[in-house]
């Protein structure tokens, strides 16, 4: 089972992250989330993730000269939209970018993934995972944790994605990143 640790925004995250070894992590561009780096910020932290860690952007309704600089500086390996991007704005990305990109919310034919998630990111909120279409491979989010992880796994996601469950106040937490990983990994 792939597992992705979004929310990435510290030193200390990226040690994590480097001894735990999930396969990706994320950078929050969005605006106004508690998550949100700069690209300074995400400059730096992914000079120093292991390599064989791939580092996700997430954006939502971003400016998209934004996503062409962050591309640019090759500070991602993947691209996530996590707002009402529509097909436009994904074919706009394509002329600049060859990153998988992973779409929240929306089906497009011009996304690798599909993400599926609550339609309030970021808060450990839940949603009905009845919803769910397998129609392409697909990242699972909102509302899992160490309880619920076997359960998810079951619906054979891609990649498990979290964020708050694998913090306490408001920060990533070693041990709670470390059995969610071993969780999912069966370790």
């Amino acid at each position: 089972m792939l597992v992705k640790i979004c929310g990435i925004r510290r030193e200390s995250d990226i040690t994590y992250v480097n001894e735990l070894k999930p396969d990706f992590i994320g950078f929050v561009f969005a605006l106004n989330k508690t998550r949100t780096i700069t690209v300074d910020e995400a400059l730096k932290l992914k000079s120093l993730l292991n390599k064989d860690i791939k580092a996700v952007g997430v954006f939502r309704n971003n400016d998209i000269n934004l996503i062409k600089e962050i591309v640019k500086l090759n500070i991602i390996d993947y691209i996530q939209l996590h707002g009402d991007e529509d097909d436009e704005y994904i074919l706009e990305i394509k002329k600049f970018s060859n990153l998988p990109i992973i779409k929240a919310y929306r089906d497009s034919i011009y996304a690798n993934y599909r993400l599926y998630d609550n339609l309030d990111p970021g808060k450990g909120n839940g949603f009905d995972w009845n919803l769910i279409k397998n129609n392409k491979p697909f990242f699972l989010a909102g509302g899992i944790n160490i309880d619920n992880v076997d359960d998810a796994k079951k619906l054979n996601p891609f990649c498990i994605d979290v964020s708050s469950s694998v913090e306490t106040d408001g920060f990533k937490d070693y041990i709670k990143m470390r059995d969610f990983i071993r969780k999912c990994k069966n370790e």
